[in-house]
């Protein structure tokens, strides 16, 4: 039976001082209550008070996650404004300091907290979740295993975080290399069968690794309590239609690949090790780097291989009602990533306060 091939998308975002531009936490915790009374379960709390998380609807396809994506947008920036705050849009706070950030109250996070100690507190990190909707789970684990291969092209588009604690990393997504240190995250291995995965899951709680599957924070995984597939990989990127596009592509890969699946095709595999060759290019160079062509065994610019890329899905777009969505690609190719545009007004300013000006912005633009 065809998927739904729904759609839900996740982002998470700082709440910045007017005045000094650096994250507030205090006052985010007043705006969170305040976000739960308008937006219903459609806005939550994170492990640091200075971040704001917001998840659509289950949507029937991107149009309709877009319209409720902007909405979501359009609320936070307003209720941000009404605390005295401006909302942001980027996978990392170009100057913050962690060791400044307050955790949220919860025993969820405390938790978290007393396991994983300083390389939580020290997460202060923002992404996009996109959940795509698959009901069978031996589909859903056979697209995991194929979709890997492209999650270092997704990443190379979406990423937006090139500063940490005021330094200029030398990389385009170091909300990656943050996130690595916790455990149980990166490119997962592939599994033969959906009870495989289960048998995994099982002997990691039996073995008191983890309480539920949530807390695998693999960049793709089957979603333990929704019938997704749950890509997480991606920096937020700035612009909501930036994430709107990605969510596109993230959803037209699946439709693809299922479709291959169905035809008893599977699209080729390979294993994790190369495949986290061409993730750290990504996180390192973004859309300016080459990737590994693991069939022709040669490097090819990142750029080219997203051009090859969407020809791969082009099929699917009319059925998706995506190709509006999915062509706002060209134009990130054009104009950079978050990243990039990040780094050209540090180039021109030399003020990390003028990067967080246009950070917030952009994460106002086209709504």
């Amino acid at each position: 039976m065809r998927p739904s091939f729904t759609l839900g998308i996740e982002e998470e975002y700082q709440t910045i001082d007017p005045e000094t531009r650096d994250l507030r936490s205090h006052i985010a915790t007043e705006m969170l209550s305040q976000g739960a009374i308008r937006l219903e379960e459609r806005v939550k709390a994170e492990l640091h008070q200075s971040v704001i998380e917001v998840g659509t609807r289950v949507c029937r396809d991107i149009e309709d996650a877009r319209e409720d994506l902007y909405d979501l947008r359009r609320n936070m920036i307003r209720l941000a404004e009404e605390n005295g705050l401006r909302l942001v849009a980027g996978a990392t706070h170009p100057f913050a300091d962690w060791r400044d950030q307050a955790i949220y109250p919860d025993p969820r996070y405390d938790k978290v907290v007393e396991d994983l100690q300083l390389v939580a507190r020290s997460n202060l990190i923002f992404g996009l979740h996109v959940h795509v909707g698959i009901e069978d789970k031996e589909a859903a684990i056979r697209v995991m295993n194929s979709l890997r291969y492209f999650l270092p092209h997704i990443l190379a588009l979406s990423t937006n975080s090139p500063f940490w604690l005021g330094m200029e990393t030398g990389y385009k997504s170091y909300r990656a290399k943050v996130f690595e240190h916790f455990p149980r995250t990166n490119l997962p291995d592939s599994f033969a069968s959906y009870s495989e995965f289960e048998s995994y899951v099982s002997l990691l709680i039996k073995t008191g690794c983890i309480d539920n599957a949530k807390k695998i924070w693999w960049d793709i995984r089957p979603h333990p309590f929704f019938d997704t597939v749950e890509v997480r990989i991606c920096d937020i990127p700035m612009r909501a239609q930036e994430s709107i596009a990605i969510a596109a592509l993230i959803q037209a890969t699946v439709c693809k690949l299922w479709r291959l699946h169905s035809c008893n095709v599977d699209y080729r595999q390979y294993s994790r090790a190369l495949l986290m060759e061409n993730k750290f290019r990504a996180v390192r160079y973004g859309l300016d780097g080459k990737l590994i062509d693991f069939g022709k065994q040669e490097e090819v610019p990142v750029r080219d291989l997203i051009g090859e890329y969407l020809h791969f899905v082009d099929d699917v777009l009319d059925e998706l009602g995506s190709r509006r969505a999915i062509g706002y690609v060209q134009t990130m190719l054009e104009q950079g990533s978050g990243a990039d545009r990040q780094l050209r007004v540090f180039r021109e300013t030399g003020d990390l306060r003028a990067v967080v000006d246009y950070m917030a912005s952009e994460t106002r633009a086209d709504l």
